[in-house]
């Protein structure tokens, strides 16, 4: 006998059939008149993360709400990923009542808002401001042309006609999605040089998970706890290893096989300051591809800065 009992599948099965953990994330967007109105999502993930010309997220959410039509109208928006605080979450709560007015729910909203970096590199395009508060943003442009979405257009609030898109745009009557393309993204210093120099267990920003809207009373989320790693199965340096680890390290500078087998002696745990020098390096001298001759030069040239520090 199964030690499992089934469960009825019903709209919204995320939160009302299951237990799932999700993202707190705000968005940001821009109204008609030019001003930024925020609204709280967790159905946002990653989307294409390797392989295309672009990368994206995916959004999902009610076709009429402030987001959506907002998104439909100008295809800008702000991923403002907030910490873990019970002040951000009251917040949230706050500004996630349907139906009101995007000047309504903003007089009373609690978050700080500011120009990102999309906005100070091109001011001739209007984008909605960011939440100052968060410590990561992903400043991203709604891909229209998917999916045959560009159609697409704000103003039905009671609810949309078929035909309906698959995966871009309005998806039903009340729903729709949004594939995002990431424009930038945006992290506090200290967040963004952990990530540079080496992430350990106490550079994890604390980040909400929350449950969603369960019981038409509450909003269940949990508080961050510590983070710990677990060394990955490959115990010892490898080729797949070393070559996991630079094909990493930097979206533009690449690694050879015979580079990659000249780390094969590094300690793991040194590997990583290994790569950065290396890439350090190419970046002087304009090199795109580091290859066995020029692991020869970058060795021969900590041998000489070695030497003259004895």
């Amino acid at each position: 006998m199964s030690s499992f009992k089934e469960l009825r599948i019903v709209d919204n099965f995320y939160q009302t059939s299951s237990f799932f953990p999700m993202p707190t994330v705000v968005v940001s967007t821009l109204c008609e008149d030019g001003s930024t109105s925020l609204g709280p999502y967790s159905l946002v993930q990653p989307y294409y993360v390797a392989g295309k010309s672009f990368y994206a997220m995916l959004l999902q959410c009610r076709n009429s709400s402030n987001t959506a039509q907002n998104l439909l109208r100008s295809g800008k928006c702000g991923l403002n990923f907030i910490p873990d605080d019970k002040k951000y979450f009251k917040e949230c709560v706050k500004l996630s009542w349907p139906g009101e007015k995007p000047e309504d729910k903003m007089s009373k909203s609690g978050f700080h808002l500011e120009k990102g970096l999309a906005d100070l590199s091109e001011p001739e395009i209007a984008r909605p401001l960011v939440v100052s508060d968060a410590f990561q943003v992903m400043e991203c442009t709604w891909v229209r042309n998917l999916d045959g979405a560009q159609e697409d257009a704000p103003g039905c609030l009671d609810g949309y006609q078929p035909p309906y898109h698959d995966f871009n745009g309005i998806t039903s009557k009340f729903g729709a999605h949004f594939i995002l393309c990431v424009d930038n993204i945006l992290m506090k210093e200290k967040y963004r040089n952990a990530i540079i120099n080496g992430v350990r267990s106490r550079d994890f920003p604390h980040m909400p998970v929350d449950y969603g809207y369960r019981d038409s009373k509450n909003f269940w989320y949990s508080r961050h706890s510590k983070v710990f790693s677990e060394l990955l199965p490959i115990r010892k340096s490898s080729l797949e290893s070393v070559r996991y680890a630079a094909d990493r390290i930097d979206d533009k500078i690449k690694f050879s096989d015979a580079a990659c087998e000249r780390l094969l002696n590094v300690p793991r745990i040194f590997l990583p300051v290994a790569l950065r020098g290396c890439l350090d390096w190419a970046r002087e001298n304009g090199v795109e591809l580091i290859t066995d001759e020029h692991m020869d030069i970058i060795n021969d040239k900590r041998a000489k800065e070695k030497s003259n520090k004895k």
